[in-house]
């Protein structure tokens, strides 16, 4: 197949409103591709690159490679190629090697073409947030059911593997299981409007669980192997020796945890946020160095020596924590009454934690997607918003990058609209590391601002939302304020301008 027919598809997607219109145009384009084209297509229409990262920055795209071609002559197995031997470049000469690839590849890419693969090559394709557009298409195209290629993505994580199965036929796709040691996307929950909203949502046969303040992780063991992995799937087991350690001592074999993990101070109560991601990209802890061990909370189980549990209650998942992990539990409260759902919510809150999430007893784990049977209560509103710029302070801030341009994501196009800006809960140390992270990240400036490529997500807390003609999705924060950099969430993870919007409600 050749690229052009991709670029198309990829523009007439990013044009269209219609998620029908979106899935037929997708559909189409994977239908006409051959077998080994089509796994490297979804990936690229999902905003993702196969071969992973391939030592190409920002800033040697930022200006034109080549000169682009007068017509279309690439095949896409020809790009695939190119990447592959980017990637493989290194040593001594790499630089000037990748280089050399670039302009071969940039100077057969016609206009079209080139714009496409800066969009690719730098994660600016603006397709990343398309997964259910893109199931629904693989669905389509290989004339599978929509719920077998959903469930085979859930326990995959990959819809380009999820597109080969398909093809593949029915056997294939329902074939797929979980996979001890093979991250599954993970559940997510429900912003609730309050506690009491939870509760009546969800009735009497729930769960209240401690909401932490900590860092997602999913554990896998299979015997001496043991895997961690964090919210986006990127594996860090590396990095948590002192996690490993207390999976190897639990009484199983293999098992699937899902979880929460922090570091704690020693009154118990938790260090900040910020500790906690810290440690984890720090490595390993130095020996004894007991204050910056990191200590794992469980609230779910989807394997335990041999038995998925994925498509059982959460009660049953829960007895399989219980069964290995009592200990591990994330503190909770099962059939609680309404005052003592609020006397565990308000001692959430008093123990320094977040809130607290509310889950039915019934419910099944659904990877990769917000679960009404989840419910999550903070006692303020707050969203994951993505920096899109951030302007220059003044007075007592000159010098640092202050104000920030904040964005919610549209759920149509991944894409993040504006949604206000703010200044506030920004201390003298975020202020620092915003004026040395965010020119990593720059697309272009002007006099006062500092515009940035969306990926960066920071937690905004606020009181509410007004409707607002000056913003493009109609709507404005109301005094929004810094809670936290998120670098554990990826910008398509980000809250959606609808969840904004229903704080007009």
């Amino acid at each position: 197949m050749r690229l052009i027919d991709v670029v198309a598809t990829s523009a007439d997607v990013a044009r269209d409103r219609s998620r029908t219109r979106k899935t037929e145009l997708l559909a189409g384009l994977l239908a006409a591709a051959a077998d080994d084209e089509l796994p490297i297509i979804v990936a690229w229409l999902s905003g993702e690159i196969p071969q992973g990262r391939l030592g190409v920055g920002w800033r040697s795209l930022s200006k034109p490679v080549s000169q682009p071609a007068e017509a279309p002559s690439l095949e896409v197995a020809e790009v695939d190629a190119s990447f592959g031997e980017l990637a493989a470049a290194s040593g001594p000469g790499s630089t000037r090697r990748r280089a050399e690839i670039l302009a071969a590849t940039f100077a057969a890419a016609t206009e079209p073409e080139q714009r496409f693969l800066v969009g690719l090559l730098t994660g600016e394709l603006r397709q990343g947030a398309l997964a259910g557009v893109m199931a629904d298409a693989i669905a389509k195209a290989a004339r599978q059911p929509l719920t077998a290629v959903r469930r085979a993505h859930m326990l995959t994580g990959s819809l380009p593997v999820t597109a080969a199965l398909a093809r593949a036929g029915a056997d294939a796709l329902g074939g797929v299981g979980l996979e001890v040691g093979r991250a599954v996307e993970p559940m997510l929950a429900t912003p609730a409007d309050n506690l009491d909203a939870a509760l009546d949502l969800l009735g009497p046969d729930l769960i209240v669980d401690y909401k932490l303040d900590g860092a997602r992780i999913q554990v896998h063991r299979n015997g001496d192997d043991i895997a961690v992995f964090t919210r986006t799937l990127r594996d860090v087991t590396a990095n948590v020796p002192d996690l490993v350690e207390i999976v190897a001592g639990l009484p199983c074999d293999s098992v699937i945890l899902d979880g929460e993990t922090l570091m704690l101070a020693d009154d118990g109560r938790p260090r900040s946020f910020q500790d906690t991601m810290s440690r984890f990209g720090s490595g390993p802890t130095a020996a004894g160095d007991a204050e910056r061990l990191l200590k794992p909370f469980f609230f779910d189980c989807l394997h335990l020596d041999g038995d998925d549990l994925i498509d059982r209650p959460l009660s049953d998942r829960l007895a399989a924590i219980d069964s290995i992990a009592p200990h591990l539990r994330i503190p909770a409260i099962t059939r609680p009454t309404s005052e003592e759902a609020r006397r565990h919510f308000d001692a959430a809150l008093a123990d320094g934690h977040e809130g607290v999430m509310v889950k039915s007893l019934d419910g099944h784990y659904i990877a990769g997607r917000r679960g009404r049977a989840w419910q999550k209560v903070k006692p303020t509103h707050t969203f994951d918003l993505v920096v899109l710029a951030a302007e220059w302070g003044s007075g007592r801030r000159t010098g640092w990058l202050s104000n920030l341009h904040l964005g919610a994501r549209d759920p149509q196009t991944g894409a993040p609209i504006m949604v206000g800006k703010t200044f506030k809960g920004l201390t003298d140390e975020l202020l620092q590391w915003q004026t040395d992270e965010f020119p990593k990240h720059e697309t272009h400036r002007d006099r006062h601002t500092v515009y940035l490529r969306p990926e960066i997500v920071v937690e905004i807390e606020l009181d509410g939302a007004q409707r607002s003609s000056r913003y493009p999705g109609g709507v404005a924060l109301r005094f929004a304020r810094v809670v936290r950099y998120r670098p554990d969430k990826t910008p398509d993870q980000a809250d959606t301008i609808d969840a904004v919007r229903a704080l007009l409600k």
